[in-house]
């Protein structure tokens, strides 16, 4: 069978390796192709000591054209339906071959009696494992990057030093790894680069630690809250907040992915016997680092959403107010699901809407909470509020007037 293609998946991404052709009429046909970048399968040759079959087999691999592509929600369904991809001896890592029926037919599947170049050696399929874990690290401190400018756009200036004074913690470590990924661009020896950068990794991790520590802490701003104006003061803080303590995180992952390239680079040139149980830990890694996030990013949400449903309980005396807290929390939540998609985490929230007014003056709960509190504030002022409550209550249900909040 003519143009087939070799798909290998490590779960974090899939390389696709095969004719040139064949690889871009597969992607287009899946709608993937704006999605994908171009893969260098020549460092294969670099990771297995030279055998006489084994160079026979790199050989043969490396003269192929490859592409790779980062697996979200939505690449990984329309691969599952091309065709989909079946575990290997190789832990973590799964893999397919799929063949063109023909042009006309658009389809493309399985070759199950095909010969594979990289399955037939267990240890370039774990090589290729490995570059294609630094290239994922790459890509994610590449979409950080472009991150860090959204999220910049949207700090006032004390915000901006306020970030800028956390990331100086990391100006040593930062300049350290940022000279290694220069010089290795360049081609630079990674035994050298690996002295450059192998202390740095704990004041990375402290500055994380406590940003993450910070972004867990903003959920307890709203705690205990009831008012409205508490709320919407307590609200937009954590807004403005989050977005500082995310750009911190951000920084960080950038750095530590930058620093996974360097390091997996090391144990290829030391030690690549060793190659495919760091390539497991990297991603064990990788995957803690998602769960913390994953941890505080929706303990925060869970706990403004909340505040938004006790903002939208009260849209009669304080229509105003509630959108506000509404409109601050759905603001926290965009920028939230920003700092996600570069980890692959995916968005399961839906924005929050404010209930509009005049529903909300048919809805008899909504009327018994602003009677509830007209009636609070008379036991205060002696029955003046209560009394101007009641008035302007009445006026609203008779004529459909929307008080000021």
């Amino acid at each position: 069978m003519a143009d087939e293609i070799e798909l290998v998946s490590d779960g974090d991404g899939v390389v696709l390796a095969g004719a040139a052709s064949a690889i871009e009429r597969f992607l287009n046909q899946a709608g993937l192709l704006e999605q994908a970048h171009e893969f260098n399968l020549g460092r294969l040759s670099t990771v297995l000591k030279a055998g006489a079959d084994t160079v026979t087999t790199v050989s043969g691999v490396v003269e192929q054209s490859a592409m790779y592509l980062k697996l979200t929600p939505e690449s990984a369904k329309r691969l599952k339906d091309a065709g989909g991809l079946m575990k290997t001896k190789t832990k973590g890592i799964s893999h397919a071959m799929l063949g063109e029926t023909g042009k006309k037919s658009l389809k493309w599947l399985q070759v199950d009696d095909s010969p594979s170049l990289l399955l037939s050696n267990p240890a370039l399929l774990s090589g290729l494992g490995g570059l294609m874990s630094q290239f994922a690290q790459q890509s994610e401190a590449h979409e950080l990057k472009a991150l860090l400018l959204r999220i910049d756009d949207k700090l006032d200036d004390v915000r901006r030093a306020q970030r800028d004074g956390v990331l100086a913690k990391m100006t040593s470590a930062a300049a350290a790894i940022d000279e290694a990924m220069i010089i290795r661009a360049q081609g630079g020896d990674p035994k050298t680069l690996w002295d450059k950068v192998s202390g740095v990794s704990n004041t990375i991790l402290n500055v994380q630690d406590d940003a993450l520590n910070a972004l867990r802490a903003l959920a307890d701003k709203v705690e205990g809250k009831g008012k409205t104006g508490e709320l919407k003061r307590a609200v937009r803080e954590i807004e403005r907040e989050a977005a500082v303590q995310l750009a911190i995180l951000a920084r960080c992952f950038e750095l530590q992915d930058e620093f996974r390239v360097v390091e997996l680079d090391h144990v290829l040139a030391t030690a690549p016997e060793n190659l495919e149980g760091h390539r497991l830990g990297v991603a064990a890694a990788r995957e803690k680092r998602r769960a913390g996030v994953i941890d505080s990013t929706r303990r925060l949400m869970s706990r403004l959403d909340a505040a938004g449903g006790i903002a939208n309980d009260n849209i009669l005396l304080h229509a105003r107010a509630a959108r506000s807290v509404i409109d601050s929390l759905n603001a926290t939540a965009e920028i939230v699901d920003d700092f996600h998609a570069p980890l692959g985490i995916e968005s399961v929230r839906r924005p929050l809407d404010a209930i509009p007014w005049r529903e909300a003056v048919r809805d008899p709960r909504q009327r018994r909470t602003a009677g509830k509190e007209a009636g609070q504030k008379a036991l205060v002022a002696g029955g003046t509020v209560a009394t101007v409550a009641a008035t302007g209550y009445a006026m609203v249900t008779k004529n459909g007037f929307r008080p000021r909040s």
